[in-house]
């Protein structure tokens, strides 16, 4: 199990990848950033045409009832893989 400490580290090290991640990976950080340091997603979604926050909501929502211990570990997980990837 992954600790704050190492979660810190993970996202250090997720603004300092050489190359951009795929747009789904990017929502993937996003949101189990998002549910690791607020738990589940609240308000209601975003309407019209703001497609990237729409995305970003329906990617958090999608993480909901994931708890915090679990979101820290598959978020240190993604930044591990994405530094082999994109480092």
């Amino acid at each position: 199990m992954a600790t704050q400490e190492q979660f810190q580290q993970a996202v250090e090290k997720s603004k300092a990848l050489t190359k951009r991640p795929s747009n789904e990976e990017l929502l993937l950080l996003y949101a189990l950033f998002k549910q690791a340091t607020e738990g589940d997603v609240s308000g209601d979604r975003p309407g019209g045409f703001d497609f990237k926050a729409i995305a970003k909501f329906d990617a958090w929502a999608d993480q909901k009832g994931k708890s915090k211990e679990t979101s820290i570990d598959e978020y240190v997980s993604l930044v591990e893989k994405l530094q082999q990837q994109y480092a």
